[in-house]
Protein backbone atom coordinates (compact mmCIF):
# COMPACT_ATOMS: atom_id res chain seq x y z
CA UNK A 1 0.00 0.00 0.00
CA UNK A 2 1.71 3.05 -1.15
CA UNK A 3 0.35 6.70 0.38
CA UNK A 4 1.47 10.21 -0.37
CA UNK A 5 0.62 13.53 1.84
CA UNK A 6 1.37 16.58 1.29
CA UNK A 7 1.29 19.24 3.68
CA UNK A 8 1.31 23.39 3.21
CA UNK A 9 -0.59 23.60 -0.63
CA UNK A 10 1.34 21.62 -3.18
CA UNK A 11 -0.34 19.49 -6.38
CA UNK A 12 -0.84 16.11 -5.06
CA UNK A 13 -1.51 14.63 -8.34
CA UNK A 14 2.15 15.56 -9.23
CA UNK A 15 3.67 14.29 -6.09
CA UNK A 16 1.70 11.23 -7.24
CA UNK A 17 3.12 10.84 -10.77
CA UNK A 18 6.49 11.41 -9.54
CA UNK A 19 6.30 8.32 -6.62
CA UNK A 20 4.62 6.38 -9.40
CA UNK A 21 7.46 7.18 -12.04
CA UNK A 22 10.24 6.40 -9.39
CA UNK A 23 8.55 3.35 -7.81
CA UNK A 24 8.58 1.74 -11.71
CA UNK A 25 11.52 2.09 -12.02
CA UNK A 26 12.74 0.38 -9.00
CA UNK A 27 10.48 -2.73 -9.61
CA UNK A 28 11.99 -3.01 -13.12
CA UNK A 29 15.12 -2.95 -11.46
CA UNK A 30 14.77 -4.36 -8.23
CA UNK A 31 11.63 -7.26 -8.29
CA UNK A 32 12.28 -10.64 -7.56
CA UNK A 33 9.06 -11.71 -9.58
CA UNK A 34 9.22 -10.32 -12.78
CA UNK A 35 11.01 -12.21 -16.12
CA UNK A 36 12.24 -8.90 -17.16
CA UNK A 37 14.17 -7.11 -14.59
CA UNK A 38 17.57 -6.28 -13.81
CA UNK A 39 17.77 -8.23 -10.77
CA UNK A 40 16.33 -11.46 -12.24
CA UNK A 41 19.21 -11.06 -15.01
CA UNK A 42 21.57 -11.13 -12.47
CA UNK A 43 20.28 -13.74 -10.41
CA UNK A 44 20.23 -15.57 -13.49
CA UNK A 45 23.71 -14.99 -14.57
CA UNK A 46 25.61 -17.69 -13.24
CA UNK A 47 28.13 -15.87 -11.81
CA UNK A 48 28.83 -13.62 -14.80
CA UNK A 49 29.02 -10.56 -14.75
CA UNK A 50 25.65 -8.15 -15.51
CA UNK A 51 26.00 -4.71 -17.01
CA UNK A 52 22.89 -3.11 -14.15
CA UNK A 53 21.67 0.67 -14.31
CA UNK A 54 21.84 3.04 -12.12
CA UNK A 55 18.44 2.00 -9.44
CA UNK A 56 20.02 -1.45 -9.55
CA UNK A 57 23.55 -0.63 -8.65
CA UNK A 58 22.49 1.82 -6.08
CA UNK A 59 20.06 -0.53 -4.25
CA UNK A 60 23.07 -3.67 -4.45
CA UNK A 61 25.02 -1.05 -3.01
CA UNK A 62 23.14 -0.36 0.31
CA UNK A 63 21.92 -3.40 0.91
CA UNK A 64 25.59 -4.20 1.24
CA UNK A 65 25.70 -1.58 3.18
CA UNK A 66 22.52 -2.60 5.48
CA UNK A 67 24.53 -6.35 5.56
CA UNK A 68 27.37 -4.96 7.21
CA UNK A 69 25.95 -2.20 9.61
CA UNK A 70 23.36 -5.18 10.99
CA UNK A 71 26.62 -7.63 11.40
CA UNK A 72 24.82 -9.79 8.60
CA UNK A 73 21.50 -10.31 10.26
CA UNK A 74 20.11 -7.82 7.24
CA UNK A 75 21.23 -10.38 4.40
CA UNK A 76 20.12 -9.99 0.44
CA UNK A 77 20.94 -13.72 -0.07
CA UNK A 78 18.28 -14.88 1.32
CA UNK A 79 16.61 -15.58 -1.87
CA UNK A 80 16.49 -19.06 -2.73
CA UNK A 81 15.44 -19.21 1.11
CA UNK A 82 12.61 -17.46 0.60
CA UNK A 83 11.74 -18.72 -2.71
CA UNK A 84 11.81 -22.72 -0.81
CA UNK A 85 9.62 -22.01 2.01
CA UNK A 86 7.19 -20.51 -0.77
CA UNK A 87 7.53 -16.56 -1.04
CA UNK A 88 8.76 -17.47 -5.01
CA UNK A 89 5.74 -14.89 -6.32
CA UNK A 90 4.20 -11.37 -5.25
CA UNK A 91 2.73 -11.41 -1.92
CA UNK A 92 -0.43 -11.13 -3.46
CA UNK A 93 -0.64 -14.57 -5.09
CA UNK A 94 1.02 -16.37 -2.74
CA UNK A 95 -1.69 -19.20 -2.02
CA UNK A 96 -2.16 -18.38 2.15
CA UNK A 97 -2.18 -21.99 2.91
CA UNK A 98 -1.17 -25.60 0.87
CA UNK A 99 0.44 -28.88 1.76
CA UNK A 100 3.38 -29.53 3.17
CA UNK A 101 6.96 -28.66 1.81
CA UNK A 102 10.65 -29.99 2.23
CA UNK A 103 13.27 -27.52 3.24
CA UNK A 104 16.48 -28.58 3.87
CA UNK A 105 17.67 -25.24 6.42
CA UNK A 106 20.70 -24.47 5.96
CA UNK A 107 22.50 -20.70 6.51
CA UNK A 108 22.54 -18.26 3.26
CA UNK A 109 25.39 -18.08 1.15
CA UNK A 110 26.10 -14.33 2.54
CA UNK A 111 26.17 -11.16 1.46
CA UNK A 112 30.14 -11.25 0.26
CA UNK A 113 29.13 -13.07 -2.74
CA UNK A 114 28.05 -10.20 -4.00
CA UNK A 115 30.42 -8.16 -6.42
CA UNK A 116 29.88 -4.51 -7.36
CA UNK A 117 31.72 -2.37 -9.65
CA UNK A 118 30.00 0.71 -9.90
CA UNK A 119 32.91 2.60 -12.09
CA UNK A 120 31.98 -0.13 -14.69
CA UNK A 121 28.11 -0.20 -14.43
CA UNK A 122 27.89 -3.87 -13.73
CA UNK A 123 27.47 -6.43 -10.49
CA UNK A 124 28.00 -10.55 -10.03
CA UNK A 125 26.85 -12.62 -7.47
CA UNK A 126 27.80 -16.13 -6.92
CA UNK A 127 26.36 -18.95 -8.82
CA UNK A 128 23.12 -20.59 -7.49
CA UNK A 129 23.12 -17.41 -5.07
CA UNK A 130 19.58 -15.52 -5.23
CA UNK A 131 19.82 -12.06 -4.18
CA UNK A 132 16.19 -10.52 -2.69
CA UNK A 133 16.30 -6.58 -2.28
CA UNK A 134 12.63 -6.94 -0.85
CA UNK A 135 13.80 -4.88 2.38
CA UNK A 136 16.52 -2.57 1.96
CA UNK A 137 15.05 -1.01 -1.90
CA UNK A 138 11.96 -0.45 0.07
CA UNK A 139 13.21 1.60 2.72
CA UNK A 140 15.66 3.45 0.19
CA UNK A 141 12.38 3.68 -2.55
CA UNK A 142 10.72 5.63 0.60
CA UNK A 143 13.32 7.82 0.58
CA UNK A 144 13.77 8.81 -2.89
CA UNK A 145 10.06 8.89 -3.27
CA UNK A 146 9.43 11.44 -0.31
CA UNK A 147 12.55 14.29 -1.92
CA UNK A 148 10.93 12.93 -5.36
CA UNK A 149 6.90 13.83 -4.51
CA UNK A 150 8.34 17.13 -2.51
CA UNK A 151 9.85 18.22 -5.40
CA UNK A 152 7.68 17.41 -8.02
CA UNK A 153 4.30 18.57 -5.72
CA UNK A 154 5.90 21.99 -4.46
CA UNK A 155 4.18 21.37 -0.87
CA UNK A 156 6.00 22.34 1.72
CA UNK A 157 6.12 19.38 3.60
CA UNK A 158 5.75 15.82 2.04
CA UNK A 159 5.32 12.11 3.70
CA UNK A 160 5.51 9.00 1.57
CA UNK A 161 4.59 5.40 3.29
CA UNK A 162 5.62 2.45 1.21
CA UNK A 163 4.01 -0.18 2.98
CA UNK A 164 4.60 0.93 6.12
CA UNK A 165 8.31 2.39 5.75
CA UNK A 166 7.85 5.85 6.01
CA UNK A 167 10.14 8.56 4.50
CA UNK A 168 9.42 12.20 4.75
CA UNK A 169 10.39 15.67 3.15
CA UNK A 170 10.54 19.50 3.37
CA UNK A 171 8.90 21.02 6.36
CA UNK A 172 6.09 18.91 8.63
CA UNK A 173 2.60 20.60 9.68
CA UNK A 174 2.94 22.07 13.25
CA UNK A 175 6.72 20.48 13.21
CA UNK A 176 5.64 16.98 13.15
CA UNK A 177 4.49 14.36 11.07
CA UNK A 178 1.96 12.06 13.12
CA UNK A 179 1.63 8.50 11.86
CA UNK A 180 0.29 5.68 13.54
CA UNK A 181 2.28 2.81 14.89
CA UNK A 182 0.68 -0.44 13.84
CA UNK A 183 1.91 -3.94 12.98
CA UNK A 184 -0.25 -3.83 9.95
CA UNK A 185 0.11 -1.05 6.72
CA UNK A 186 -3.53 -1.41 5.72
CA UNK A 187 -4.82 0.00 9.07
CA UNK A 188 -6.37 3.40 8.65
CA UNK A 189 -4.27 6.22 9.71
CA UNK A 190 -6.97 7.64 12.13
CA UNK A 191 -7.44 4.50 14.26
CA UNK A 192 -6.37 4.16 17.79
CA UNK A 193 -3.06 3.46 19.26
CA UNK A 194 0.20 4.65 19.60
CA UNK A 195 1.34 7.85 17.48
CA UNK A 196 4.77 8.24 16.75
CA UNK A 197 5.62 12.10 15.97
CA UNK A 198 8.56 13.00 13.01
CA UNK A 199 9.83 16.05 12.04
CA UNK A 200 12.38 14.43 9.04
CA UNK A 201 14.48 11.42 8.55
CA UNK A 202 12.72 7.87 8.44
CA UNK A 203 10.34 5.68 10.24
CA UNK A 204 9.89 1.86 9.80
CA UNK A 205 8.23 -1.37 10.89
CA UNK A 206 9.07 -5.04 10.51
CA UNK A 207 6.42 -7.47 11.51
CA UNK A 208 6.26 -11.50 11.43
CA UNK A 209 2.27 -10.98 11.46
CA UNK A 210 1.31 -9.52 8.04
CA UNK A 211 3.18 -11.78 5.20
CA UNK A 212 2.53 -14.88 6.92
CA UNK A 213 1.19 -18.05 5.16
CA UNK A 214 1.25 -22.10 5.80
CA UNK A 215 1.82 -25.39 4.13
CA UNK A 216 1.53 -28.43 5.52
CA UNK A 217 -0.34 -27.00 9.07
CA UNK A 218 2.57 -25.23 9.65
CA UNK A 219 2.96 -21.12 9.75
CA UNK A 220 5.52 -19.63 8.12
CA UNK A 221 6.45 -15.75 7.54
CA UNK A 222 9.06 -13.78 5.51
CA UNK A 223 11.63 -12.84 7.64
CA UNK A 224 14.84 -14.91 7.26
CA UNK A 225 17.39 -15.72 9.24
CA UNK A 226 20.12 -15.86 7.23
CA UNK A 227 22.29 -18.03 10.02
CA UNK A 228 19.57 -20.91 9.30
CA UNK A 229 18.01 -19.73 6.46
CA UNK A 230 14.40 -20.60 7.59
CA UNK A 231 11.54 -17.86 8.89
CA UNK A 232 13.07 -16.23 12.24
CA UNK A 233 11.63 -18.00 15.43
CA UNK A 234 12.75 -15.51 17.90
CA UNK A 235 10.96 -13.31 20.98
CA UNK A 236 9.95 -9.86 18.85
CA UNK A 237 7.32 -10.21 16.65
CA UNK A 238 7.40 -6.45 15.49
CA UNK A 239 10.05 -3.96 15.26
CA UNK A 240 9.59 0.04 14.89
CA UNK A 241 12.33 1.97 14.41
CA UNK A 242 12.69 5.71 13.98
CA UNK A 243 16.20 7.00 12.24
CA UNK A 244 18.02 9.30 9.97
CA UNK A 245 16.34 7.53 6.48
CA UNK A 246 14.00 5.31 5.78
CA UNK A 247 16.59 2.83 4.93
CA UNK A 248 18.40 3.19 8.17
CA UNK A 249 14.96 2.72 10.09
CA UNK A 250 14.11 -0.27 7.40
CA UNK A 251 17.86 -2.10 8.29
CA UNK A 252 17.43 -1.70 11.43
CA UNK A 253 13.67 -2.78 12.44
CA UNK A 254 14.35 -6.11 10.19
CA UNK A 255 17.60 -6.60 12.20
CA UNK A 256 15.62 -6.38 15.37
CA UNK A 257 13.39 -9.31 14.48
CA UNK A 258 16.39 -11.53 13.28
CA UNK A 259 18.73 -11.17 16.16
CA UNK A 260 16.20 -11.03 18.83
CA UNK A 261 17.64 -11.32 22.48
CA UNK A 262 20.40 -9.32 21.00
CA UNK A 263 18.18 -6.28 19.67
CA UNK A 264 17.74 -3.75 22.64
CA UNK A 265 21.58 -3.98 23.45
CA UNK A 266 22.44 -3.56 19.90
CA UNK A 267 19.71 -0.98 19.63
CA UNK A 268 19.99 0.99 22.63
CA UNK A 269 24.01 1.04 21.23
CA UNK A 270 23.34 2.62 18.12
CA UNK A 271 21.03 5.47 19.56
CA UNK A 272 18.22 4.60 17.57
CA UNK A 273 14.90 4.64 19.08
CA UNK A 274 12.48 1.67 19.05
CA UNK A 275 9.58 -0.24 20.12
CA UNK A 276 9.78 -3.74 20.38
CA UNK A 277 6.38 -6.27 20.70
CA UNK A 278 7.11 -9.58 21.71
CA UNK A 279 5.47 -12.49 20.34
CA UNK A 280 3.71 -12.32 24.08
CA UNK A 281 2.00 -8.62 22.87
CA UNK A 282 4.37 -7.30 25.66
CA UNK A 283 5.90 -3.99 24.53
CA UNK A 284 9.15 -3.10 25.14
CA UNK A 285 10.79 0.91 24.67
CA UNK A 286 14.74 1.02 23.97
CA UNK A 287 17.17 3.69 22.63
CA UNK A 288 15.09 6.93 23.50
CA UNK A 289 11.61 5.72 22.28
CA UNK A 290 9.21 7.73 24.27
CA UNK A 291 6.50 6.06 26.46
CA UNK A 292 3.96 8.48 24.28
CA UNK A 293 5.68 9.54 21.08
CA UNK A 294 9.09 9.68 19.66
CA UNK A 295 10.51 12.95 17.77
CA UNK A 296 13.41 13.19 15.09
Amino acid sequence: MVRVVVAGGGDVSAARSAVEDLLGAVDRACSRFRDDSELTALNRAAGRWVDVGPVLLEALEVALWAAAATDGAVDPTVGRALRLVGYDRDFAAVPPDGGPIVVRLRPVPGWWTIEVDRAGGRARVAAGVEVDLGSTAKGLAADRAAVAAHAAGGAEGTLVSLGGDIAVAGTAPGGRWPVLVAEDCAVRADSDGDVALIADGGLATSSTRVRRWTRGGVELHHIIDPATGGPVQGPWRTATVAAASCLEANAAATAAIVMGERAEAWLEARGLPARLVGVDGTVAMVGGWPEEEVMR
